[in-house]
């Protein structure tokens, strides 16, 4: 019998989890100097709407 590849054996992607995040990029501009600067955070796909809503 020949040998088993170690990626064979995991149960990769039967977790289900990373799927059902996005990573969500929001711009803010400092009033100061009028530069940009941005904001990432990974959240799940159901909670996008009440973050954005949250930031602004």
């Amino acid at each position: 019998m020949g040998k088993v590849s170690k990626n064979a054996r995991t149960d990769r992607g039967n977790k289900g989890g990373g799927k059902d995040f996005v990573k969500v990029v929001v711009s803010e501009r400092n009033p100061e100097t009028g530069a940009y600067s941005y904001k990432e955070k990974m959240i799940h796909k159901d909670k996008v709407q009440d973050y954005l809503s949250s930031v602004k």
